[in-house]
């Protein structure tokens, strides 16, 4: 299986748009793909697609419960919670839950075996059969839950575990830890940017994560035609270049409105055709 990241550090520049019309493309190149949509505080990949979520299931972490008919009051749950998701009042422990990493730091240093997993759900995962040799898989954060990361380990083991030819992730912007988790294991990664000034600075941000991660980067510079402010001095300095230059095209945005990913919208619009360029270098990678 030859795993594909799209991403890019600054959040608009199309990413999205591009892993799931690569994700279309592949498919109907012939390769049996999975689409994972690791994007868990917004993810918006079902809506390009035009499908509706399915096969729901929970992602829990461990949330800590307090016997205190056993509790000693030694305090080693509060020392040991690097969260600081754990206060004493009058030596027995009490949690502020949205602090809590679900490390079972707490549950390791209690002796006393007054801590059990009371559990908790943080966000969901979904399988959709979205078109012929695609599935797209989703991570979705609960709102007001400020820990994405379980919800992206979550929805990327159950891509992983489904068959395919090709893995396209689709990662959220910038290069926190989920990112690099999302990222990580792939033989390659789109690098979605633009010709604006922040989008070549979180442009080098991110290769400078994929340097640290090893994966190869393909860089495409998205709407190529409305601004100049570019890249190619910077890429050269790292002895890469601009892989595929995509203009800004109205009939993008008609496809938006439809609901239909533009390769099948308008295979002859210039984004399609360098959509198709790209597959073709991950169809012939495997």
């Amino acid at each position: 299986m030859v795993k594909v990241s799209v991403t890019g550090g600054k959040g608009g520049t199309g990413k999205s748009l591009v892993a799931v019309n690569l994700a279309v493309e592949l498919s109907a190149l012939g390769s049996r793909t999975v689409l994972a949509d690791l994007d868990v505080e917004c993810p918006n990949d079902h809506l390009l697609l035009g499908v509706e979520l399915e096969k729901k299931r929970e992602v829990r972490i461990f949330k800590p419960e307090f016997d205190y008919s056993k509790c000693t009051k030694c305090g080693a749950c509060q020392r040991s919670c690097e969260e600081s998701a754990i206060f004493l009042v009058e030596g027995y422990p009490f949690l502020l839950p949205n602090l809590c990493s679900g490390c079972r730091t707490c549950l390791i240093s209690c002796e006393a075996s007054a801590i059990s997993d009371g559990g908790k759900v943080v966000g969901h995962t979904y399988e959709t059969e979205a078109r012929d040799d695609l599935t797209l898989v989703t991570g979705k954060l609960i709102e007001g839950e400020e820990k994405a990361y379980p919800v992206v380990v979550g929805a990327k083991d159950r891509a992983l575990s489904l068959t395919s030819d090709v893995l396209v992730v689709d990662t959220s912007p910038g290069s926190g830890n989920h990112v690099a988790f999302s990222i990580e294991g792939s033989d390659v990664a789109v690098v979605v940017t633009e010709p604006t000034p922040m989008g070549v600075h979180d442009l080098e941000i991110t290769l400078d994560l994929l340097e640290v991660l090893d994966v190869q980067p393909i860089v495409v510079l998205n709407r190529s035609n409305i601004g100049n402010f570019r890249p190619d001095e910077k890429l050269k300095e790292r002895g890469l270049r601009i892989f595929s230059e995509i203009p800004y095209s109205k009939r993008v945005l008609d496809s938006y409105v439809s609901g239909t990913p533009i390769v099948e919208f308008d295979k002859n619009d210039k984004f399609s055709v360098e959509i198709s360029k790209i597959a073709e270098v991950i169809f012939n990678w495997k």
